[in-house]
Parts: structure tokens; sequence; C-alpha cells
């Protein structure tokens, strides 16, 4: 029985003596890398531990029968676990051990007692599906050989703290089946400290690293209580690609004392960049020495201390897309190949292919599979021909134009905004599609042919948020793709599709075929996916098509011509001209919760006056359907006239809004969001933007509205930080975002109810907290996610 283990005695493979943390310290030491030293109390010595003082029938009879859904229940028992657990008589010979054990790391230090971390280092034996991270304690900043026994002690009692058994029970794991062994490290008084990801977690970019660092010791950025600076890194030469300075209002410090205290940032070091260039290039490659050992993408945790870097925790990255790594390993000769062109980078992914112009849609049948589509600006009618590319790339249009918001949808790699990729490129041409970097390289690109590493995933404890993460979906064809990323449901589904993709007018079919025919073209489309979302809620718009993408249809031809489609006829002021459209859309939805899906809700596009929502309610009474009763009904804030006199909209009757944030912003700083002339200047997080996104936000939640958000802005986290702040209800994203805005929201959440518990004493405040993470983990578990 081993009951103490060095750093110099372990590595990756002692999972089960040392735990995670231990063991990867261990293999770092053993590397050669910078880790303060560590001695590990391990997990048999826990299990010795429990054996001794023959806790282990007393634990079982205190759980035997535990109801783990009800709060009080559980708070009570695990309390009595841990209270077995910390009031037990140590062994003597443990308790010498971690004694003699503390003393020499003392002395490694030159003599003298030494403040250390102690830190909780789960394993799970024959358990590989398992993940207990997050789940037991910590404890920084302990001085003195008693303190540091007691301090053990209370890491291996939180074994058993109310998440750890709730997880355990749900799961059907045996409360003995994981041990903890518990990391006894010499504590770094950090300056500086955070997180570094070898690769790009957000778009999965095997070229890029990221960096996120804050003042004071790390435990802020870990625990997502401060909101760190980000920077990202290119990896080939180290050179800083973007920087990005967060407010940082406090941070965590030892005092005088030796206690860990959060305390205000220095008002002149709030917004002042954390990491200098020296400090990036001396984290960065110690970044890439540790990628090259592990052989893999890296978590690492991270201190500087008087200019010093200690690494201090290293995992696998949770969950990369091996296809993605095979798209971003570049050869020599990718980066040497002659660049045609750059544009806006729309949609990540790599693609070879056949150039194939599209100048009019009559051209559309010339896309083949695996071509490569080159246009002026892609319309809606196009999307038939944009399934069957292996890119796009168009002359105009930014980040939300519609070829860049399709092609993420469809996961296809799209260059917006060249300018003249129909001018320079030739039907025929053979050419390379970056879309994360907006380069277009002439010939094939030859991927290299090993096969890309099995794919790197750490199961993690459930990431539960009490913030709805919903998804926008386009298409039914991606219904199934937009289901499996596990979104609480669809926060805009648009209805546009299901008549392009028939190339007819709806007029036409109405006249032709007649009202059944028309209702039965969107039932059809909207059953797709409230089948596959089904009981998870599905979000309608209905029918919001500019006059231009309606004249390329079969019976378009009497479509007006506008000067600038995206202020015309569109939206719900189309939708009322052309009333016999919208009956039929409300039709199909009656139909189908008819049929059973209760799980559908419905908004109407581009409001501007509460009259509106008068006439469609009248509408959908003639028909037999209660808005607002029998159907939840909202409307989308995509004007700066509807967000400014939202209370008259609420006054209405609607059970919600969603925030359109692509209009709202063209329409609040007059940028056209599809011309790449101004691209550069479109600003989702332009203050105006912000102030009325607030606005609207605090104000429903006061009247008891629930608020949603489904443009562009949903999807990027720095925006997402601030709609959490203020209490959104939801936030419906990009295919391709959701896994990123649900961490993000998590961290967002965990930060804004811990700064709701230090700036109230009243202990309600600990108990909600408390109620709220159990009550969202049983949700998340009996949703089956």
């Amino acid at each position: 029985m081993k009951l103490i283990a060095w750093l110099d005695e372990l590595s990756n493979k002692d999972v089960n003596l040392a735990g995670g943390k231990g063991a990867s310290l261990g293999e770092m030491w053993n590397a050669g890398l910078p880790v303060p030293p560590a001695f590990v109390v391990t997990a048999e010595a826990y299990r010795y531990f429990i054996k001794e003082t023959k806790l282990d029938e007393k634990i079982r009879e205190t759980l035997k029968g535990i109801d783990v859904n009800n709060t009080d229940d559980l708070k009570e028992r695990s309390k009595k676990a841990r209270d077995l657990i910390t009031t037990a008589k140590m062994p003597k010979d443990l308790e010498l051990s971690i004694i003699e054990s503390y003393n020499r790391l003392c002395e490694i230090d030159g003599g003298g007692e030494i403040f250390v971390a102690v830190r909780s280092s789960a394993t799970a034996e024959d358990l590989p599906n398992a993940s207990f991270a997050g789940q037991q304690d910590t404890y920084l900043n302990i001085k003195g050989a008693d303190n540091v026994v007691n301090a053990v002690q209370r890491c291996f009692a939180s074994l058993f703290t109310p998440r750890a058994v709730f997880y355990r029970e749900q799961e059907g794991f045996d409360h003995f089946q994981v041990a903890l062994a518990a990391v006894v490290q010499k504590m770094v008084n950090a300056d500086k400290a955070g997180v570094m990801f070898t690769v790009n977690p957000m778009n999965q970019n095997y070229n890029e690293m990221v960096i996120e660092g804050a003042w004071g010791l790390g435990e802020g950025v870990v625990s997502g209580i401060v909101s760190p600076d980000t920077y990202i890194i290119d990896k080939t030469n180290l050179s800083i690609k973007n920087i990005y300075i967060a407010k940082k209002k406090t941070m965590f410090v030892k005092d005088e004392n030796g206690d860990t205290k959060e305390i205000p940032v220095p008002e002149d070091m709030q917004e002042k960049r954390v990491l200098s260039d020296e400090d990036i290039k001396n984290l960065a490659e110690k970044g890439i020495l540790i990628e090259k050992h592990y052989k893999r993408p890296m978590d690492i945790e991270w201190a500087l201390e008087n200019g010093k870097v200690y690494m201090l925790q290293a995992r696998p990255i949770t969950t990369l897309n091996k296809e993605k790594k095979k798209e971003a390993e570049k050869t020599e000769e990718e980066i040497e190949a002659k660049i045609l062109l750059k544009g806006i980078g729309a949609s990540p992914g790599v693609a070879s292919g056949k150039v194939k112009i599209l100048h009019d849609i009559e051209e559309i049948d010339k896309i083949k599979d695996g071509d490569i589509l080159v246009t002026g600006m892609t319309t809606p009618d196009m999307v038939p021909a944009m399934k069957k590319a292996s890119a796009i790339i168009t002359d105009d249009g930014g980040l939300t134009c519609h070829a860049a918001i399709i092609s993420r949808e469809l996961g296809t790699p799209c260059v917006v905004g060249t300018q003249r990729a129909t001018e320079i490129l030739k039907d025929g041409m053979i050419v390379t599609v970056d879309g994360e970097k907006g380069i277009v390289y002439e010939g094939e690109i030859k991927k290299k042919e090993e096969t890309a590493p099995a794919q790197v995933v750490v199961a993690g404890a459930p990431i539960i948020t009490a913030t709805e993460i919903k998804v926008n979906v386009s298409m039914p064809e991606v219904a199934e793709r937009a289901a499996a990323t596990g979104a609480d449901g669809v926060g805009l589904l648009r209805a546009e599709h299901m008549i392009l993709g028939t190339g007819v007018h709806p007029i036409k079919v109405l006249e032709e075929k007649g009202e059944d025919a028309l209702v039965n073209i969107f039932a059809e489309g909207i059953r797709k996916v409230a089948d596959a979302f089904y009981p998870r809620p599905v979000t309608y718009r209905t029918l919001d098509a500019p006059t231009d993408e309606f004249r390329g249809l079969k019976g378009g031809e009497d479509e007006p011509e506008e000067h600038n489609p995206m202020m015309g006829w569109r939206g719900i002021r189309r939708g009322l001209d052309q009333s016999e459209i919208l009956r039929c859309e409300l039709l199909a939805i009656k139909k189908l919760r008819e049929d059973g899906y209760k799980n559908i809700n419905i908004m109407i596009p581009l409001v501007t006056s509460p009259d509106e929502v008068k006439e469609v309610k009248k509408l959908a009474h003639k028909i037999g359907l209660e808005l607002g009763k029998d159907i939840e009904f909202g409307i989308m804030v995509e004007t700066p006239a509807a967000a400014l006199i939202i209370e008259d909209f609420i006054k209405e009757g609607i059970n919600f809004v969603s925030l359109g944030t692509n209009d709202l912003t063209q329409y609040t700083i007059a940028i056209d969001r599809n011309n790449e002339f101004v691209a550069k200047y479109y600003r989702e997080n332009h203050p105006a933007v912000l102030k009325l996104v607030e606005s609207v936000i605090k104000t429903c939640k006061k009247y008891g509205v629930k608020t949603s958000i489904c443009g562009q802005a949903g999807s990027r986290p720095a925006i997402v930080e601030k709609l959490v702040e203020w209490g959104i209800t939801s936030i419906s994203a990009n295919i391709d975002a959701i896994d990123t805005i649900r961490k993000t929201v998590a961290r967002t959440e965990q930060r804004v109810i811990l700064d709701a518990i230090r700036n109230k004493k009243n202990n309600n405040y600990k108990m909600a907290l408390i109620i709220f993470y159990f009550f969202k983990t049983f949700l998340k578990i009996k949703r089956g996610c």
C-alpha cells in the first residue's frame, strides 16, 4: 500500500493511484516542465482511511434510500456523510506520512513552513465513461502540518458533496467505486493566472492557440467569476492574431494571514492588458511543448509569479472533431500555394473542387455534387445548389449574409465579400477554399494521407444552464443535425426555404393547386423539425422573404422592383397585405397541433406597430387558433421602433420576444449587412445596438415576458455574456456554435450567481444557488442529455 507518492514517481499511467490531476502533474514534472513541487496523498490512502475508521458501512447507511430529487434530503444526508469523514480520527500512520511529506516539501523550498494548495484529484476505476471533474473541493493557501492534514481530510469528505452524490446516484455508480487522492502542492502566489488551449476551441482551428488571463490567482478564471483577457496566437510563428481586453472587476489574492480573498481590481488595472508580448510568447512556447509531449490538444492551467511561468494542470481538450484536424493540417505545399482571392471567412473548413459560376438563377442546374459554387451573392432559391457544393465563394456579403448563414448551417466552407470572384475565377478551374481564413488558393491542395489521431474526448460533468440554449434552423433537411447538438429547442425556424425549395411562388401555388396544397407545404416542412426536436419547443417564424428572393420563383414575375428590398415589402407588413399566405401558415400550425405537435410556437417578423399584432390575432381567431392561449405567440424585435415601444407590444398580449440582431444592427447603425464595402463597420456590439437589446430584455423581464435572441449575436460569446447578465431567457445560436455558447452561458451564470451571493448577506441567496444547480441537473438528466 502506497500512502504518499511524489511527482517524480508518477505519470499518466497512475490515474488510479493519484487521480487525474495528480497523474497529469507527475507526467509534466518528469517531462521537465515548470511544475511547482508536490506530493500526492494517494487513492490507496483514502481507501485505507475509510477502512480503518470503519466509515464505509456508516456512509452506506446514511445514504441508503436517499431521494436526490428532494433538495432537503440530499443536502442533509450528504452533510452527514461529510461530517462522518471530517470528525473521524485519521489513522496515525497516515497522519504522520502527510506531516513528514509536508515537512520535506518545506525543506525542498529552503526550510520554514510554506503555503500549499491541497487539491482534490478523483479517480474512477473501471468507469471509463464517467466524469467526476469539478465535484470535489480545493483548499488554497494552507500553511502548517496540522492544517494540511485537516485540508486533506476535508478533500476526502468532499467526495460526498450534494452534487457528487447526486451525480453518482443518477448514473447508478456505487459510492465506493470512486476514490479520492489529494495533491499537496507548493502554492504559487500568482500575479497573473489563467488557462491556455493549444487548439482554438471556438473554431477548432489547430493552427491557433488561445490564452485567457486575469490578475491574481487563477481561481477567478477557472471558476468563471472573472472575465479574462483573451489572446489568440498563430502557432506557426507565435504572432498575436487577436487581443480582447476584458473589464476585470475583481481578483483573488493571498492576504497577510495567508487567506484567499476576492478584492476589487484597482481602477487603473481593470481594463489594462494582463499579458505582455513576452508573457504570451513564453506561455505559448510552454503550451506547444506540452501539446507535443502529450501528442494531443491540451487545456492547461498556468500562473505567473514575478515573471516566472508555472504549469498547474494539463488535460486533453474536451471533444474536438477529428475532421476539423484533417482540414487544419497544412502541408508545406498548401502554405506556399498561390492565393487567387481573399475575402471574409464566413464558414470554417477547407474544400477543393471545380469552379462553377452562377450569373443567373436559371443556371442552377450546372452545379453538380462537389463543385465550388461561385456567384455575386446567393439567394434562397439557390439553396438546392448550395447543398451540392463542396464550398461557396461570393463577390458580396458579410458574416450575416445569406451565403454565410446557410453555409454555416450546412457545414460548408464559405468565403464571402471577395469583390471579384466572378471576374477572376473561370468555369472549370480547380481551386481550394479555406473558409476559416477567407482565402481561395489555386489548384487542389493535397491533404496528408495519414489518418488523423482518434477523436480526443474527455467526458465532463454535464454542462447545465438555466438560460435555454436553442438553435437556428433554416432548412428542414438539417433538423437531425441541429437536434444532435443537444440544443434545448429551435429558437428560430425560418419559413422561407420551405417555399423557395419548391421553386414556385406561393400565390401561384394557391391559384393553381388551392389552399390545401400551400398548407401542406408549410406543414410538412415544420413537421420534420418538430419531429426531430419533440418534445423540445420549436419556434416558427412566419414568411419573411424580400421581393428580390420571390422574383426568381415560377410565378414571381409580378414581384415589384425595389431599390432596397431589405427595407421594403417584407415581414409582417407583407404577411398582412397577402393575408391568404399568412392564413395558410396559421392553418398549417393548427393542423400540426391537432396532430399532437404541441411543441410548436409562432412569431411574426419585422413588426413596427402593435396594430400588426392585433391584425394577426384576428386572422388566427377566424380559423379557430387563439394566439397566446392555444399556442405561445411572440414577435421579432428587429427594428429600433419595436425596441423603443416594446411595452406597447406587451400590452397587446405576447408570450415572448426574439431579438433579431442581424436586422436590428443594420437598421440602427445604417449599415447594409450584405455589402462587403461596409462589412468592416458592421458591429453587433455597437453601443447603440446593445443599449436597445438591454432595454428590451429588462422591460420584458419586468412584465414576465420571455426573451430570446436569434441573430448572429447569439453565436458570439462576448455578447452572450452581456445577454445573460441582463437576464435573457434563451439564446438561439448557429448549429456550429452551440457547444461554445453553452460553455459561455454556464460560466457567466455561475459568475452572476456568485456575485449576487457575495453582494448579499441574506442566506436565502445561498439556498437559491444550491436549489438552482440541483434543479438544473435534474432537468438535464431527466431529458436524457
